[in-house]
């Protein structure tokens, strides 16, 4: 048989999305994470945060770190990362468990803020990013490695970094906005062939 192009068979004979490249942590991510409607507060401003800290990296470089992550900002419970100070700044600055970029730790402490704002606004973060599901006519009929590779940023996702701006967030551009739309199953990008796109759709 054939693979299709983009489409990765594991050891145990399923058909994956090609970009967890066979390691393991990276797969079980695409199993059992990627794509998959998350509503939770928590791991909305966790991923958003953490897709801000990716800008110029890879996505594994910051998945292998995110147990760091998540002990150095409270388990990115904003409200308490709100109230980070100078002292918590300089104390990140001094992780290396973490990626010790001043403006990226100052960011997420600033959107921390802008999070409750958000919440005050909306009743939930939930409420607000799930506002930003695109309409059938923003996607491809058919989702092939040749059509996704293809898309960075979607007319949704430049939607969703403008109204994040305005409302003063940072590292939020519109290519952000869709890898966090993407993994928090805003959309299901998972190809078509790939064994854990049914399972994504049928939760979403």
């Amino acid at each position: 048989m054939e693979i299709p192009k983009g489409l990765h068979q594991g050891d145990d004979g399923l058909l994956r999305c090609w970009w967890h490249g066979g390691l393991p942590d990276y797969m079980h991510y695409h199993d059992h994470e990627w794509g998959y409607p998350v509503y939770d507060d928590r791991r909305l401003f966790e991923k958003i945060c953490l897709e801000g800290f990716q800008s110029g990296l890879s996505w594994l470089t910051i998945l292998r770190k995110r147990e760091n992550f998540r002990a150095a900002f409270a388990g990115f419970d904003f409200e308490q990362v709100a109230r980070f100070d100078e002292q918590d700044e300089a104390r990140l600055l001094q992780d290396a468990g973490i990626v010790r970029h001043g403006g990226k730790i100052r960011s997420t402490i600033n959107n921390a803020k802008r999070a409750c704002e958000l919440v005050e606004a909306y009743g939930s973060l939930s409420e607000y990013f799930w506002r930003y599901v695109p309409d059938a006519s923003e996607r491809p009929e058919a989702l092939t490695y040749e059509n996704l590779s293809v898309i960075s940023q979607t007319p949704t996702s430049k939607a969703l970094s403008k109204d994040l701006k305005k409302r003063g967030w940072t590292f939020v551009g519109p290519t952000t906005a869709y890898a966090f739309m993407q993994a928090m199953g805003l959309v299901n990008d998972h190809l078509e062939g790939c064994a854990f796109r049914e399972k994504a759709e049928a939760v979403r």
